[in-house]
């Protein structure tokens, strides 16, 4: 599988993966309990020049870019025709501040890193008999897959741009399904190899 993760050094590379993503998550709460314009103006602001700082690691996530500004501009057209700016305004602020530090952690952390938060987060589950090791793979897998399938999405498409000029639209629907369930079984196997022994 494909990653978004890169080697290219920055600063954010140097905080722990479980300060990262505590900080996500009170941005991504934070976010959501206010409606004032000013404070996810300013949210919105330090997101972009949080990402802006990470240079040449950045480049890795321009498909994602373009899909939140085609996700953001059809937000804001929605919000105008239904005569709802400032719900609209609203929106767009909130994916725009989430989005964009989903993808720098992405960018940023190792899976490992992410998977040994989840496991010590998860840990306190041991004692009902469920163990926390599977419960993280199975996020882990989640948002590995996720990511793949865009990885997966922009190769198909820069290909069919490349033989007929045109983007790919619903034609490569049926490769990307093949392609994703192939990768699918593959890590089924590989997965029922290991937990067999």
């Amino acid at each position: 599988m494909g990653s978004l993760y890169s080697d290219h050094p920055t600063w954010l590379h140097g905080i722990p993966a479980g300060v990262k993503l505590a900080f996500l998550a009170l941005l991504g709460t934070g976010v959501f309990f206010t409606h004032e314009l000013s404070v996810l103006l300013g949210s919105a602001a330090g997101c972009v020049l949080m990402f802006a700082s990470l240079g040449k690691a950045t480049a890795r996530a321009k498909p994602l870019l373009m899909g939140l500004v085609v996700a953001s501009v059809l937000m804001g057209v929605f919000h105008l025709y239904m005569q709802q700016p400032m719900v609209g305004a609203v929106s767009v602020l909130r994916l725009l501040c989430t989005t964009l530090m989903g993808i720098a952690l992405t960018l940023t952390t190792r899976y490992t890193d992410l998977l040994g938060v989840l496991e010590w987060l998860l840990a306190p589950l041991r004692f009902l008999g469920i163990q926390p090791e599977r419960l993280s793979l199975q996020v882990a897998l989640m948002l590995r897959f996720t990511e793949h399938f865009f990885i997966v999405w922009h190769r198909l498409d820069d290909a069919h741009r490349l033989r007929t000029g045109k983007a790919g639209g619903f034609k490569i629907l049926a490769p990307l399904t093949l392609h994703m369930l192939i990768a699918a079984r593959r890590v089924a196997d590989t997965l029922h190899v290991r937990y067999r022994r």
